[in-house]
C-alpha cells in the first residue's frame, strides 16, 4: 500500500509538472482523434518560439506552416528516431511532393525521443523568417500542417495528415469545462453624464456560490462602444459592507482597490491558462466588489443610458492555482507632469517586491502569465523590466507600438517567475508634440497614466505595488522652495528638447516613494531610486546544422548542402 501511494504521489507530481511547463504554456490537439498534440511557448521580446510535437507513432513526424493549408509553399520540419539515431531537417515544399531540405537550417532541435508508441520532437526557431524558405510567424491566425508515417522511411503519408488554424502569438484557449455557468456584473440603466470624462462606480456583492469555484473566462459586455473606455472590477476589504452607486473616488469606493478583472477599449474576451483561475465563493464569497466604468464622452452627449460591464464564466472543476491581478506602475496622484512639445518623454515607476513580506505573513514567488498595459492618449510605448540582484534579467512585457484604441490582456508566451526581492520597473513613453500645455497625471482621458496590470499565480492578498516621485526632492532639484514656486517654474519654463531632457533626467534620478498595499489596505512604503532599463535585443536567427541529437545521416546531408552553397 505504501509503494502504491508513493507511485500515485510521483504520478501526481509528474502530472503537475507536465501541466506547468513554464516554457510551453499552450497546448492544442491538431487532430480530432487526439493522436497529434502541439505544445508551444514564445518570447516576443527575444524573438523566439518553442514547440513540442507529440504524435502517436514510431515512424517519422512532420510539422509546419502553410499559406493555404496544403503542401504548396509550406515551411516544414521532418524528424524521427531511426535505427541509427535521431534525424531532423528544415525543409520547404513546392507542391505535393517530397519537401526539399533548406540550404539554411533555421530550426534548432532540442530533443527527439521515441517510447511507448509516441514520438516527441522539441524544437525552436525564430519568430521572424530567417530566409526565403521560412514563413514568418505573425500575430494573425496561421494554418499549421502535420503528417507522419508508420516507419522511418519518409514516404507518402496517406491519410495520416491534417491542418489546423491557430493564432500562436495571440492564443486564447476556449474550453467548456463541465459544471460551468456564468454571471454578469454590469451597470443597470445608468444615464451617462454629459461630461467629457466620468468614472462611475457600483459596489455590490457577487452572486452567492457556496463552495469555492474558479472563473476561467472573462468577456466584456459593452452596450456603448463609443462611450466606454475601460472597465475595472475591484474586490473590497471586509470594512466595506454596504452597496453603493456613485461617482468614483468620492467616498468609500476608494477603499476597494484590489483588482480582479480589467478590460480596455479594443480588447476582447480573456481566458485563463489551464492551471489557474480566479477564485469565487468559499472564503471570498462574502466580499463586496466595485465595478468601475470610465466613460469617455468627448461630445458631451446627454441622456445616453448604459448597461455595460463584465461576464464571468466559472466552473466547480477547480484548477491547480488561484490566479490574481497585481496593479503596478505610477500611482495616479496630483503632482506629476509631462511637458509639452515632447517627441519622446519617458516616465518611470517601480514595484519593489522586497516590501511584500512587510504586508503579508506568507509571501511567495509569483508566476506571471499575462499583462495589460495602460496609458491614455499621449502614450506610445510601455515596457516592464525585471531586475534581480541589481541587474536587469528580462523585459517582463513590452508594447513598442502602444495604441490607445486597442488595449487588451496579452499572454506573455511563457510563464515568467518574479521572485521576492525582485524589482519591476514600468517605463512609459509619451508624445506631446501637439500639446501646448503641461499634461498632468490623472483620471481624465486627456490626463495621463502609466500602469501595468500583472496576471499571476499563486494568488497573494495584494492590492498594488507602485511608486511616485518624492515631490520634495523634485522641488529641491529644480530650485523651488515649495509647491507654489515649483508650479510657477513648471508653468513658465520654455519647453524645448534641452529642458525636456533635463526634466526627464531629474525625475529619474530623484528618490521615489515605493509602496506595496495588501488586500486590507495595509501599506509599506520606503524611498528608493530607479535602475536603468535597457532594451533586450532579439536573438539572431537560429541557424546551423549541428544539434546534439542529429544523426550521422542528417549531418552528412547538411554538410553536403552547405558545401554546395560555396
Amino acid at each position: 500500500m505504501v509503494t502504491l501511494s508513493l507511485v500515485l504521489l510521483l504520478l501526481s507530481v509528474q502530472w503537475s509538472w507536465a501541466q506547468e511547463d513554464p516554457l510551453l504554456p499552450f497546448s492544442e490537439h491538431l487532430d480530432s482523434e487526439h493522436k497529434v498534440r502541439l505544445k508551444w511557448g514564445f518570447d516576443e521580446i527575444k524573438g523566439t518560439i518553442l514547440f513540442e510535437l507529440t504524435i502517436n507513432t514510431n515512424g517519422w513526424v512532420g510539422f509546419g506552416f502553410s499559406p493555404k493549408g496544403g503542401m504548396t509553399g509550406a515551411d516544414v520540419v521532418i524528424g524521427g528516431v531511426g535505427p541509427d539515431g535521431s534525424y531532423f531537417t528544415d525543409r520547404h515544399a513546392g507542391g505535393n511532393s517530397m519537401p526539399v531540405v533548406d540550404q539554411q537550417q533555421n530550426y534548432k532541435l532540442l530533443s527527439l525521443t521515441e517510447s511507448d508508441g509516441k514520438t516527441v520532437m522539441k524544437f525552436q526557431r525564430s519568430i521572424d523568417s530567417c530566409d526565403k524558405d521560412d514563413l514568418p510567424i505573425t500575430d494573425l491566425p496561421m494554418k499549421l500542417i502535420y503528417a507522419y508515417g508508420q516507419t522511418d522511411d519518409i514516404t507518402y503519408h496517406s491519410n495520416r495528415r491534417g491542418t489546423k488554424e491557430l493564432n500562436l502569438l495571440k492564443y486564447m484557449p476556449h474550453v467548456n469545462p463541465p459544471n460551468s455557468s456564468f454571471f454578469d456584473i454590469t451597470m443597470v440603466n445608468f444615464t451617462v453624464p454629459a461630461k467629457q470624462t466620468y468614472y462611475h462606480c457600483k459596489i455590490m456583492k457577487a452572486p452567492t456560490f457556496g463552495p469555492k469555484q474558479h472563473i476561467y473566462r472573462i468577456e466584456p459586455v459593452i452596450e456603448n462602444f463609443d462611450l466606454v473606455h475601460h472597465l475595472l472590477l475591484y474586490r473590497c476589504p471586509p470594512t466595506v459592507t454596504e452597496p453603493l452607486e456613485a461617482e468614483c473616488y468620492t467616498g468609500v469606493d476608494g477603499e476597494c482597490m484590489e483588482v480582479v478583472a480589467v478590460w480596455g477599449v479594443g480588447g476582447g474576451a480573456f481566458e485563463f491558462p489551464e492551471v489557474a483561475g480566479l477564485p469565487i465563493g468559499g472564503n471570498v464569497g462574502d466580499f463586496f466588489y466595485r465595478l468601475e466604468v470610465h466613460y469617455n464622452n468627448p461630445n458631451k452627449s446627454a441622456g445616453r443610458v448604459d448597461n455595460s460591464g463584465l461576464r464571468f464564466y466559472y466552473t466547480s472543476e477547480l484548477r491547480l492555482h488561484d490566479a490574481a491581478v497585481l496593479m503596478t506602475g505610477l500611482a495616479v496622484a496630483p503632482g506629476y507632469a509631462i511637458p509639452p512639445k515632447a517627441k519622446s518623454f519617458l516616465t518611470y515607476s517601480m514595484c519593489d517586491t522586497a516590501n511584500i513580506p512587510k504586508v503579508l505573513e506568507t509571501p511567495h514567488d509569483i508566476q506571471v502569465f499575462s499583462a495589460m498595459l495602460h496609458t491614455h492618449l499621449a502614450g506610445r510605448k510601455v515596457r516592464v523590466g525585471l531586475f534581480r540582484g541589481g541587474e536587469q534579467i528580462d523585459l517582463l512585457v513590452a508594447d513598442e507600438n502602444y495604441d490607445f484604441e486597442y488595449q487588451e490582456v496579452t499572454n506573455l508566451g511563457k510563464t515568467k517567475t518574479v521572485k521576492l526581492d525582485d524589482k519591476l520597473l514600468v517605463e512609459c513613453t509619451y508624445n506631446t508634440e501637439n500639446r501646448d500645455t503641461l499634461t498632468w497625471g490623472g483620471f481624465s482621458t486627456t490626463d495621463e497614466m502609466c500602469l501595468a496590470f500583472i496576471f499571476y499565480y499563486p494568488a497573494m492578498n495584494l492590492s498594488g505595488c507602485a511608486s511616485f516621485p518624492d515631490l520634495t526632492s523634485l522641488q529641491s532639484a529644480m530650485g523651488a522652495t515649495d509647491i507654489d514656486s515649483w508650479l510657477n517654474i513648471m508653468f513658465t519654463k520654455t519647453w524645448n528638447d534641452t529642458t525636456i531632457s533635463e526634466y526627464q533626467q531629474t525625475l529619474k534620478s530623484i528618490d521615489q516613494f515605493i509602496t506595496v498595499v495588501n488586500s486590507l489596505n495595509n501599506a509599506s512604503s520606503y524611498k528608493g531610486t530607479l535602475p536603468d532599463l535597457k532594451v533586450i535585443p532579439p536573438a539572431p536567427c537560429i541557424s546551423g546544422c549541428v544539434t546534439k541529437s542529429l544523426a550521422v545521416l542528417s549531418l552528412l546531408t547538411c554538410f553536403a548542402v552547405q558545401w554546395a552553397s560555396f
